[in-house]
């Protein structure tokens, strides 16, 4: 295997590459960011930094949002990778595990001991993207997923859904962008895992919903 640090240059070429022409707000800059975000919090939480940064550098590639719902592009792609760079079969399931750990939508569905398995390394990459999908930067992500499945802005009179399982999440024919606030961006300040991402999500979770206040006082005009 080749040694770390030439691991996760390598990796991060490729996933530039991979993400350099995405418009849906899952591109390169937010996979630097989540990076970073892992890393402080993982200082902080005593997780392997180098599980933590590659699976923070491969959390996006083959998301099955952007391959028609196909959840087996992911792992599919991440093996690939990481085996050609020489990782024995263990590690490479580390970062899958941590990957498939942060989907959103599965954590819908998951019980308390299914909570209880997770690493810290998931629960801190987890964090780490939440946190991105909060605040100014998650503001602009939304709308730019939104516009790039050509969905509507803010429709009144379809309200947000509630209680959603994983399944019924996927189905996004009748949501809007704006109902992904309420349907998503409004619960994660209370799913976030580790105490420092608590502490950061407080202040975007407060903007998120500033800017809807003034978002719905503008709507009529």
């Amino acid at each position: 295997m080749k040694d770390q640090v030439t691991i996760l240059q390598q990796t991060e070429n490729y996933v530039r590459e991979q993400l350099s022409q995405d418009s849906s707000g899952h591109d390169w800059q937010h996979t630097k960011r989540v990076r970073t975000l892992a890393l402080q919090i993982a200082q902080e939480e005593g997780a392997d930094l180098f599980i933590v940064e590659l699976a923070a550098l491969l959390h996006d590639l083959g998301d099955y949002k952007l391959h028609d719902g196909d959840g087996s592009v992911a792992p599919s792609l991440i093996s690939s990778w990481l085996t050609g760079l020489g990782m024995q079969q263990d590690g490479v399931q580390k970062i899958l595990d941590v990957v498939d750990g942060l989907s959103f939508s599965k954590s819908l569905d998951r019980g308390e001991a299914d909570l209880n398995r997770l690493s810290i390394e998931t629960k801190v990459v987890s964090d780490a993207d939440r946190l991105d999908a909060m605040g100014a930067i998650g503001i602009a992500r939304t709308f730019a997923f939104g516009g790039h499945f050509q969905r509507e802005m803010h429709r009144p009179d379809i309200p947000p859904r509630t209680n959603l399982s994983t399944e019924a999440y996927r189905k996004k024919e009748d949501s809007t962008t704006i109902n992904h606030f309420y349907e998503k961006l409004l619960l994660l300040k209370d799913r976030m895992y580790t105490q420092r991402g608590k502490a950061m999500a407080q202040e975007r979770h407060e903007f998120l919903e500033v800017f809807l206040n003034r978002f719905l006082k503008e709507w009529g005009g």
